[in-house]
């Protein structure tokens, strides 16, 4: 998707967050990492409405069926294993201690590895017989904020607490004085652009050592900045997906593209690095949304 070019692949995440994050439609959790990215795709090429999904046990378990002829999409789950079982695991794909386990900020043990495993979900439209519940939830998930993008997008900026300068030339983080920096609000083409170009600063604010703690250099060297970029890029849409700030766009942001190929080319795990970390600071942004207020006089 990346190869198809920038305007091409932010088109499709940003129809795709029109539909919400993805959600398991048995247990309502969402799905993290690289399966933000997996579902999103398949439910844009398959022009599925919504991003609710089930395993074909999930599905019979309620006593749903899915209809025949139709395809899984598949997924991926990590479990931590200790370096003695990698025998018992044959050539499945791992990742090395070195790595963040899921998100979570908690270092794997010396030794131990994560195990990529794959699982086959299949979304709503493709299962007759489901509960009502589980369709309403499905439908639930692509419902507009009543109260607009823009509101939403400013409820998270202002829980976050950062920040934020405006009157510069041009949007950035810096990570030395753990700052914002944007133009003037007037500046940007609409107010969802000043939003959605604010939100993708704030993915770039988790990663501060007194935050997230986000740091690439001992694996990708010089690329490491344009692959906090990726970072910033995949975590601002997911942000955007549940803000709905769907046909917004990131202003004043160089184009990283080819140094995000040329990663993604030379290491076929670091999308699902990007796809975690990238989890990691949507759900730390997200923790922190100020809550809506009744009105002024409303008891």
């Amino acid at each position: 998707m990346l190869e198809k070019g920038g305007n091409v692949f932010r088109a499709r995440w940003a129809r795709a967050a029109s539909r919400g994050m993805p959600r398991n439609g048995k247990t309502g959790e969402p799905y993290r990492g690289a399966n933000v990215l997996l579902l999103w795709d398949a439910a844009i090429e398959h022009g599925y409405a919504s991003n609710v999904w089930l395993t074909y046990k999930q599905a019979s378990s309620v006593g749903a069926q899915v209809r025949k002829g139709e395809r899984a999409t598949v997924c991926v789950h990590f479990e931590r294993q200790a370096r003695g079982d990698l025998e018992a695991v044959g050539a499945a794909t791992v990742q090395d201690h070195e790595e963040e386990e899921g998100g979570t900020g908690r270092r794997l043990r010396r030794g131990d590895f994560l195990l990529a495993r794959p699982f086959w979900v299949f979304n709503v439209a493709q299962i007759d017989g489901l509960p009502s519940e589980i369709v309403e939830r499905g439908m639930g998930a692509i419902s507009p904020s009543p109260h607009g993008s823009v509101e939403r997008s400013l409820r998270l900026i202002g829980g976050c607490e950062a920040n934020v300068r405006y009157g510069y030339e041009r949007a950035m983080y810096l990570p030395a004085l753990d700052e914002i920096r944007l133009p003037w609000p007037a500046r940007f083409t609409s107010a969802e652009a000043h939003c959605a170009t604010a939100l993708h600063e704030l993915v770039h604010w988790t990663g501060h050592a007194s935050r997230l703690n986000r740091t690439f250099g001992r694996r990708f060297g010089d690329a490491a900045y344009a692959f906090e970029e990726l970072v910033a890029e995949l975590g601002c849409a997911f942000v955007m997906g549940h803000c709905g700030l769907i046909d917004a766009t990131v202003e004043g942001h160089a184009a990283y593209l080819e140094a995000w190929l040329k990663v993604l080319r030379n290491d076929r795990t670091a999308i699902f690095t990007a796809a975690r970390h990238a989890s990691a600071a949507f759900e730390f942004i997200v923790a922190r949304e100020m809550p809506l207020l009744d009105p002024l006089g409303h008891h």
